[in-house]
Order: C-alpha cells, then sequence, then structure tokens
C-alpha cells in the first residue's frame, strides 16, 4: 500500500444514491457450478420484483458466485438459501527501482548452486504471467517496451480490453493483458485500464519492469531502474477507483486470472485491522483460496497500520503475505549556518533557495499568533503563526509532539509564507522520507537542536539556508522494519505466523503515470518515475522473485514456492547484526515473518514444507466451518474427506506450514506439531541434521532428530515437541528450527504465546 489514508478512512462499505436503500451486497457461493448464470439467475430473481437491473457482476471462472443491489431484507433472505457461503455488503478496501534489487542481490548469500542473475534485458522472455490487481498501468512508460520478448504464450486466454482513453493497441508481448471493472457508482473516468493515480504502474514496475538506464527522481536517486522479473509478462486488473477497490471487482479480477492463465497474482490492496469479521466476508482470502487451490501463488501487501501488534492484513494462511523493509539508501538535506557550520538533515525536497546561508531564522514560538498557544507554535500546528513574523524566514519546528505529520506543519508554514523548514524530530536513516516537492525542509535530530539555537541566540541575524537532498548509498544499518509495515500476530489465528516474509517497500524508485500535473518542482518537467513507500511496495518484490522461481521449476507447486522463499530469508543486517525495527529494537517474526527475502537460494532451498489442499481444508475446519460447506468451497475436496472430529483451533498449529506458531500457552508444560518435508536438492540420499535456537526456558526435542532422505523417501515427517522448564516469562518467545546438510539450510521461525 503506497498511498496512505488516515485510519479511519481506511475501510468502508459501497453504497449508491441512485438505487434507493439498496447497496452492492457480494453473494459467495463458494466452488464453481457448471453453470453458474442458471442458478444466479433464479437465486437474484427468486428475491426481486420483476425487471429490476440489480446483477452487478458474476463469478464463474475460479469460483461462483454474484454482486447485486439488494435491500437489507433481500440480501439476508438469499443468506438462508441452500449453496450460500455468505452475503455481505461490498467492502472498499484501500492501495495500501533504482536501488533495491541491487540492494537485495549485496544482501543475498552467495549460493552454493547458482540461480538466475539477470541485469538486462538480454535473458529471454518468460511464459511466467504476474496478474497485478491495482489501480491500473500506463502502457507507455519505458519500463513496459516489449523490446526482445518472444510472442504471447499460445495458453494465454486473457484479453486487452477497449475502453476511455485505452485500447487493444496499448497491449504488447509485455502487457499481455488488461481489463477493468465497472465503477458500481458509475464514474466513467475510471472505467479503463489506464492508471489515473500511478500506484498500480508502480507496483507493476516493481514487478516486471524492464531495464532503464539514467532514470532519477528530478536528479535524486539516479541510476538504471529494474524490475524483478523482467522476462515476464504482465497482466493488468484495473479494480481501484480513487483509491478505493471495491471487494465485488477485487474478486472478479480474482475470477478472471483463474480464467486467463495467471501464474502469480499481486496484491496491494487490504483492509483495515479490526473491522474484519471472518474469512468468508473477505474478498482477498475468498479469491486467493480460490487461485491457491488451482496452483496460482499469492502475494499480497501486510498492510500500513503498524508499528503496533494485531495490525497485519492479508493473513489467510493460503495467502503469501509481505512486510515493508528499508534498503540501503537515504536522502540527505543539510542545513548550512551564517558561520558556515553544517547540520546534516534526513528529507526529500528540492530546495530552489541558495546554497549561501542568507535566509532569516526564526523558532516557531517566537512567530506565534496572538491568540495562539506557545506549544502550538513552537511545533509549527496549522494556524499558530503571525504571517509578519513567518514571512521569508526559515521556520524552526520542535517535533516532540507528533498529531500532526509533518507535511501539515510544512504547509503551515508555508500558509504564511515561510521560505523553509527546520524540523526537530529525530529521523531514522533509511526511513520511509515524505516528498516536500520544491519546498526547503530538513529534519535533524534533538542532539543538534541545541547547535541551532546556540547559534540563533548567539547572533542578532541568524541565517541560513536548506540544500537540496541528495541521495547517498550503502547507509547502515539496512534493512530496518518501519513503522508502517503491519505487524502479527494474525487476527484470523495465532497459530499461523503472520507476515510470511518481509521485501523492500522504503522509498522505491518505479515508473509512474505520464500525465502527472501536481507535486512537480518548479522549472522542471514531470518526472516519468516516481518514489514511493509502504507495504504495496514490497509485495511485488516477492511476486517477481516467484514468478522467476516458477519459470525455473514450472512443476513446483504454489507453496513449494512459499516454503523456498520463505526457508532462505536472512534475519541480517549489512552490519550482520540482527535485523531491527525503524525504533532500534532487534525486530521479531511478527514484524517480518521469516525474514528478508534473499535473491539466490530460494531456486535451491534443499527442502520444502508443502501446504496441500487438505491442508487449508483443515484449516477451515479447525476455525469453525463444517465438512457440508467446507465442500461447498472447495471444489478439490477428496471424496473421502470430512473434517476431524477434534477441529479445535489449537490444530491450526499443525497445518504443514513453514513456520511454527502457538498460542493458549499459559499452564501448559509440553506442547507437539508435526511438520513433513520434501526433498527437492540434487542429492537423492541426504542426511539433515537439525540446528535448533531457543529461548532460555524452552527445550526443544525433533523426532526424529536426523532426517534421512533416499531414492525412495523424499518425503518424511518429524515432530517438535516443545517443553517448558519454567514458566513463560513473556507474553511472546521466539527461535527457530535449521535443518542443514552442509549444503542447504532450511530454517523455520517458531513463535509461542501465552495467550
Amino acid at each position: 500500500m503506497g498511498w496512505r489514508a488516515p485510519p479511519s478512512a481506511n475501510f468502508s462499505w459501497n453504497g449508491s444514491a441512485n438505487h434507493t436503500n439498496r447497496d452492492v451486497y457480494i453473494v459467495y457461493m463458494g466452488a464453481a457450478k457448471d453453470s453458474p448464470r442458471d442458478d444466479h439467475a433464479y437465486l437474484l430473481n427468486s428475491v426481486l420484483e420483476r425487471n429490476q437491473n440489480a446483477l452487478v457482476r458474476n463469478y464463474r471462472h475460479g469460483f461462483s458466485g454474484f454482486a447485486a443491489r439488494l435491500t437489507k431484507e433481500e440480501a439476508n433472505s438469499i443468506a438462508h438459501r441452500p449453496g450460500v457461503i455468505s452475503v455481505f455488503r461490498d467492502p472498499i478496501l484501500k492501495l495500501h527501482t533504482t536501488r533495491s534489487w541491487g540492494f537485495l542481490k549485496d544482501q543475498s548469500p552467495l549460493p552454493k548452486t547458482h540461480g538466475p542473475n539477470r541485469t538486462s534485458n538480454s535473458a529471454p522472455s518468460s511464459d511466467v504471467v504476474i496478474g497485478i490487481l491495482d489501480s491500473g498501468i500506463w502502457p507507455e512508460s519505458a519500463s513496459f517496451s516489449d523490446k526482445g520478448m518472444g510472442p504471447v504464450p499460445s495458453r494465454w486466454k486473457g484479453t486487452c480490453m477497449n475502453s476511455y482513453n485505452f485500447n487493444s493497441s496499448n497491449c504488447n508481448r509485455k502487457i499481455i493483458g488488461a481489463r477493468y471493472y465497472r465503477d458500481p457508482n458509475g464514474d466513467k473516468e475510471f472505467e479503463t485500464p489506464r492508471d489515473i493515480d500511478g500506484h498500480g504502474t508502480h507496483v507493476a514496475a516493481i514487478a516486471v519492469g524492464v531495464t532503464v538506464p539514467g532514470v532519477s527522481y528530478y536528479g535524486v536517486a539516479a541510476g538504471t531502474a529494474r524490475g524483478g522479473s523482467p522476462e515476464s509478462r504482465l497482466a493488468i486488473y484495473q479494480v481501484c477507483f480513487k483509491y478505493e477497490c471495491p471487494g465485488s471487482a477485487i474478486l472478479a479480477a480474482f475470477d478472471d486470472c483463474i480464467h486467463d492463465g495467471v501464474d502469480v497474482i499481486s496484491v496491494s490492496i487490504g483492509g483495515i485491522p479490526g473491522l474484519r469479521s471472518d474469512l468468508k466476508h473477505d474478498p482477498i482470502a475468498i479469491g486467493s483460496f480460490h487461485a491457491v487451490e488451482r496452483g496460482i501463488l499469492v502475494a499480497a501487501s501486510a498492510g500500513n497500520s503498524g508499528p503496533t501488534l494485531n495490525t497485519v492484513v492479508n493473513d489467510a494462511p493460503w495467502v503469501f503475505s509481505v512486510a515493508a523493509s528499508s534498503i540501503d539508501r537515504d536522502f540527505k538535506s543539510n542545513l548550512v549556518f551564517g558561520d558556515s557550520k553544517v547540520i546534516k538533515g534526513e528529507a526529500l525536497n528540492f530546495s530552489p533557495l541558495s546554497n549561501l546561508p542568507k535566509y532569516p531564522l526564526v523558532y516557531g514560538e517566537s512567530a506565534k499568533a496572538k491568540n495562539a498557544r506557545s506549544a502550538d507554535a513552537r511545533q509549527c500546528f496549522p494556524g499558530a503563526f503571525a504571517k509578519r513574523l513567518v514571512k521569508g524566514k526559515i521556520v524552526i519546528c520542535d517535533g516532540e509532539d507528533h498529531s500532526y505529520r509533518t507535511s501539515l506543519k510544512v504547509q503551515a508554514v508555508g500558509e504564511v509564507s515561510g521560505v523553509g523548514v527546520i524540523h526537530v524530530s529525530d529521523p531514522v536513516g533509511g526511513a520511509e522520507r515524505e516528498d516536500f516537492g520544491d519546498f526547503p525542509v530538513t529534519e535533524i535530530s534533538s542532539k543538534d537542536a541545541h547547535i541551532i539555537f546556540q547559534y540563533v541566540n548567539s547572533t542578532s541575524n541568524p541565517v541560513a539556508t536548506i540544500l537540496p537532498t541528495v541521495s547517498t548509498l550503502d547507509f547502515k544499518p539496512a534493512p530496518i522494519i518501519p513503522s508502517f509495515s503491519g505487524r502479527g500476530p494474525s487476527d484470523f489465528s495465532k497459530n499461523i505466523l503472520k507476515p510470511d516474509i518481509a521485501a523492500p517497500g522504503v522509498n522505491i524508485v518505479a515508473a509512474w503515470i505520464g500525465n502527472r500535473t501536481g507535486g512537480v518542482p518548479k522549472h522542471k518537467k514531470p518526472s516519468q518515475f516516481n518514489i514511493l513507500s509502504g507495504t504495496s511496495m514490497a509485495c511485488p518484490h516477492v511476486s517477481a522473485l516467484a514468478a522467476n522461481i516458477k519459470s525455473q521449476n514450472p512443476t513446483w507447486s504454489a507453496s513449494a514456492i512459499k516454503s523456498a522463499i520463505m526457508t532462505t530469508a536472512t534475519q541480517k543486517n549489512n552490519l550482520k547484526g540482527p535485523i531491527r525495527t525503524e525504533t532500534g529494537s532487534t525486530a521479531t517474526p511478527y514484524d517480518y515473518g521469516a525474514g528478508q527475502m534473499t535473491l539466490y537460494e530460494p531456486f535451491h532451498p534443499g527442502l520444502v514444507y508443502e501446504t496441500n489442499t487438505v491442508d487449508y481444508l483443515n484449516y477451515l475446519c479447525y476455525i469453525g466451518y463444517n465438512t457440508t460447506v467446507v465442500k461447498i468451497i472447495s471444489r478439490f475436496v477428496p471424496n473421502n474427506f470430512s473434517c476431524p472430529k477434534d477441529s479445535s483451533s489449537y490444530h491450526i498449529s499443525n497445518i504443514n506450514y513453514p513456520s511454527i506458531a502457538i498460542s493458549d500457552l499459559q499452564g501448559k508444560k509440553v506442547v507437539e506439531v508435526t511438520r513433513t518435508v520434501t526433498n527437492i536438492g540434487e542429492e537423492n540420499e541426504t542426511i539433515y541434521s537439525p540446528v535448533i535456537d531457543a529461548p532460555s526456558g524452552i527445550k526443544v526435542n525433533l523426532i526424529p532428530n536426523k532426517l534421512q532422505f533416499t531414492k525412495n523417501s523424499r518425503k518424511l515427517s518429524y515432530r517438535v515437541i516443545f517443553s517448558f522448564t519454567s514458566t513463560m516469562s513473556m507474553d511472546q518467545l521466539f527461535g527457530s528450527i535449521t535443518w542443514s546438510n552442509g549444503k542447504y539450510a532450511v530454517r523455520s521461525p517458531f513463535v509461542l504465546t501465552k495467550s
């Protein structure tokens, strides 16, 4: 999620002023039927008066159901009909590089068996298709050139829809599909695959953008832009309107992805934590379940509501949930005083000020309006200034109260004709940077504040200037986990560890729409690239890596690819220390899942944890669905399947997942889970031994304590027995189990919680 609304705006319900007392409802009917339209029409007509045009869209490829305009009473009536899993109002979800791939390359251990190392467009084109559900595409961007690519795969069933300001000729051998979905509220401007706000273009370029040299953002972050899988094909599904993404459109896109032949689905969209009820009312959980059933890997952003716990979204076990991390690039904007002293600052701005320190300085509190509070002026809150005291000056703002974002304080200074802002805010190096355009801003640490005040108080005419941003590389430590990234544990179940993985999502440079109007610095042409932060940007990094692995290993299942990425992740930064959060604390699996993705080792993971359909069906049983409902939801239910007699949520921990999470441990002395691994390494006969990293007070036994694979035994199971030698001293305890044969190291994190 690159653009982030205030929490109160992240989730709402879709209605329509044109249909009195009717809202759009989604009717979910489980697995696809042979003649869904007849079923849907009969069900809809059974509750409607004649000649009512209520149907919004049908779902018929990957799953069965429809969206329609209904009254609350009509929706309730349908909900009680046989074969209906759920009926819910259409939820509105929100939209959650020149360096990131190079940084990942530097951070990835050199593999013992090399995976692909592609840095140009010379690699042969792939038949792997990444489907991106987002705000659309700007097809003219250089990142989506099809130069050197082969013919569109013959298996492809998708289409390029003609529409407003977009036609089939905008597709090529790179962009092979482009669909849009009608806005239920009838805004024709958004009924097109063409990207209007830029988010979808940015995300798509991170995933599949081809090599574009000489890229920068108005001269900052210069380099060569490249997506993670430049040889992959791209299919765009435009599901968002004005940053709002109706669940009914998202479900339609999943349905079309399954029909069209997409291999990997990337979803940088999500709801708000705490406002979701359960899986059967979650469009992304529903759509991704049916996609994964058919072997399609679904990666989704973990959300931008961190850093508090229980803020991760898109946390169903079949979804690959992606947290954000930083890269080793930083943006510097220094402050120069009249006495030539320089203070280092952090910011992204294109200051038009002279490099000579000649602009008067004023402390915010000294420029307060007559009726304003001193504290408000000191912190540069809106409406706190006297214009005559600020005009033409650089204002020093104390940032001790973060009730307002820096951008609002900057706006407050600009409105009274100030020419710049020095914000004392203790910025974290390498963290997310707001883009202040051509208004001069720098953020400095509180330890340097006394130097500023010493200078201001020592001269009758204190002056300074703020220098425009320069980007620096090899910043340390990196990565860090930014505050905004959604944190575990999952609201759905603490017995599945979420998020799954972390990937670069801070200050990422990628393609942008070509008709940008706002935010362009004076005397500059609109940039064809932009810098954004969010788990939206992290998600396509993982989608690209998954596509590359799929290209090299076409028979691997979605869960095998997911396992390969998770078990080869790193927990170390570029100082060889543990990855930390933005506040400096050591990051945990609730921050980054298995760790930061690496680029090479996932192609050769040695062992994989395959989570099969039965695992997911059992999960549905464990969260409360009965056998009858499970058989309606899935069309791949074995004939002899039935929910286990003991279907308590505790058994979720036994799903064959690459990580382990066990909750409700208060008072327990021993707990046990089982895992099964498949040997996909080159060696038919090999022995794996464990390395256990366990916190104090926890004993971990593995049975067996060695895994001996042969040509005839490629799949082995083991039991993990956790014994508590003392009362748990903390609410959460973290550790890991790593199986190694000297060539491959296969790591699974675990988390144990009291409640």
